[in-house]
């Protein structure tokens, strides 16, 4: 693998041969720059990526934010029922680490899933009644009763499983993936963002950007944000008078300057500068045509619900999610707030499905019905689980505080056993008992689906490589088919 700082070196040194001309060997020089393929205009990635032949072309996470319950959802405990209202017993609790909103509890008094599970699919995979259109996909399903993190707190949390640390700074998920894979259309991102909310915005979570942001990789390779309201990407438009062709001769000029720039400073923001210019120009025409939905039939948007054409909910990203990923997009990041429920959980939780699990199965559904379900990683994923005991009054609790020492998740598709569940808890679904996986697990096991050696996917900074999953991560072999 080549070193960038030597790169950078080499260009500066080698800057008065590089700028000497606009055609020839320049303009060679700057594609090999850029990382493109100079014929299409798509960047490529790494030269040796992918490590071995991937599973999942495309990635897609469909990140909820707040925390889903495990205990209400996904991970079925009779005896929570038998023990309803009494205290989780200490030799079950032991030194668990919990945030600062219930470790000082005198009380843990024992709070059942709130409402019945019921067994889906051929596989008989156990899943609350409030998940009916995940259940009607189970058998694609590969869910993760197993999750742990050390994170007590939600923006650590998401910062640390979409860049290796809870502390903010280095690149995410996303980015390494186009900074190693490269892109497959030229005329969309390779790394595209999505954010909505619950409807009664009762969970205050902030989307930052340094959970799409490149860190210290170079800044081309961050995730570009979609926004919910007015504009898809703001100044696409041109200024009214201003004609096709005068600005991609406007564009032309500025494209020449920053080349010479280039070739003077050797500076890789420049890279990004001049690529970011032409995808912008590209977009022009790509982005209403991706959000143009006259093509789509009515059974298909039915299926994502009655939100679907509703711009900025879940539903309608997870429909342009599909259509994204359809066009070349390698990796799209949907990030929903509304699952922080500390004193609404009989009230907000059953809601929050409602508004997500249809259009998430959709997604599935819609995917594998265009033969795409098969390379593409589909994720729903939080930062964390909630607590088997009550929050609140003893007596009379309404919601469940953060929890990370398990956790559930479910995958579908690029590569994962179908119709399994994997992992284990106790009888509280407190503890780990069998197959635990850590947020490095896991983030080694999406790049190896993606053909990626998460151990040699590296970039030099500040003295030392730096990769995804720091010094840590295993691959989980028992959840790939």
């Amino acid at each position: 693998m080549t070193n960038p700082f030597q790169e950078n070196i080499e260009r500066v040194t080698r800057r008065q041969m590089f700028g000497s001309s606009a055609t020839g060997i320049g303009a060679v020089a700057l594609a090999s720059l850029l990382g493109q393929n100079s014929a299409a205009g798509v960047e490529t990635g790494l030269p040796g990526m992918p490590h071995f032949p991937a599973r999942a072309k495309r990635v897609v996470i469909l990140w909820q934010g707040g925390g889903p319950s495990h205990v209400d959802l996904f991970d079925e405990k009779p005896v929570m029922r038998e023990m309803a209202g009494k205290d989780i017993p200490d030799s079950v609790r032991g030194t668990t680490r919990l945030s600062t909103m219930s470790s000082g509890y005198a009380k843990w008094p024992c709070l059942p899933a709130i409402k019945p599970f019921r067994s889906y699919g051929e596989c008989g995979m156990r899943l609350s009644e409030m998940l009916p259109n995940v259940g009607s996909i189970a058998d694609e399903l590969c869910l993760v009763r197993s999750m742990k993190t050390e994170a007590v707190n939600h923006a650590p949390g998401v910062t640390f499983f979409m860049t290796g640390s809870q502390v903010p700074g280095r690149p995410s998920m996303g980015a390494w993936l186009s900074y190693g894979l490269g892109c497959e259309t030229d005329n969309l991102p390779a790394f595209v963002v999505m954010t909505s909310s619950d409807k009664g915005k009762t969970c205050g979570q902030l989307f930052f950007d340094y959970y799409w942001g490149t860190g210290f990789l170079p800044s081309r390779f961050q995730g570009v944000r979609f926004r919910n309201t007015g504009d898809l990407v703001p100044y696409l438009n041109n200024p009214q008078g201003v004609s096709a062709q005068a600005r991609r001769s406007l564009l032309d000029d500025i494209s020449e300057l920053n080349r010479q720039h280039l070739a003077e400073y050797g500076d890789p923001e420049i890279d990004t500068r001049i690529a970011q210019y032409e995808m912008a120009f590209r977009m022009q025409s790509s982005v209403p045509e991706l959000v143009d939905f006259s093509g789509e039939t009515k059974p298909v948007i039915d299926r994502y619900g009655p939100d679907a054409l509703v711009k900025g909910t879940f539903a309608n990203n997870c429909l342009i999610a599909r259509r994204l990923l359809e066009r070349g997009v390698r990796f799209v990041q949907l990030m929903h707030a509304g699952w922080d429920q500390h004193g609404n959980l009989f009230t907000q939780l059953s809601e929050q499905c409602k508004d997500t699990e249809g259009p998430a199965a959709a997604l599935v559904k819609d995917l594998k019905e265009r033969g795409m379900l098969e390379d593409t990683l589909v994720i729903w994923a939080g930062e964390f689980g909630r607590t088997p005991f009550g929050q609140g009054d003893p007596a009379n609790p309404k919601g469940r505080d953060h929890f990370g020492r398990a956790f559930s998740w479910w995958m579908a598709g690029g590569g994962v056993k179908k119709g399994t569940v994997y992992g284990e808890t106790d009888d509280f679904a407190w503890n780990i008992t069998a197959n635990p996986v850590h947020v490095h697990d896991m983030q080694a096991t999406i790049m190896h689906l993606c053909g990626i050696d998460h151990t040699r996917l590296t970039f030099r900074y500040q003295g030392r490589q730096y990769r995804l999953t720091d010094i840590h991560g295993e691959v989980v072999n028992g959840i790939l088919g």
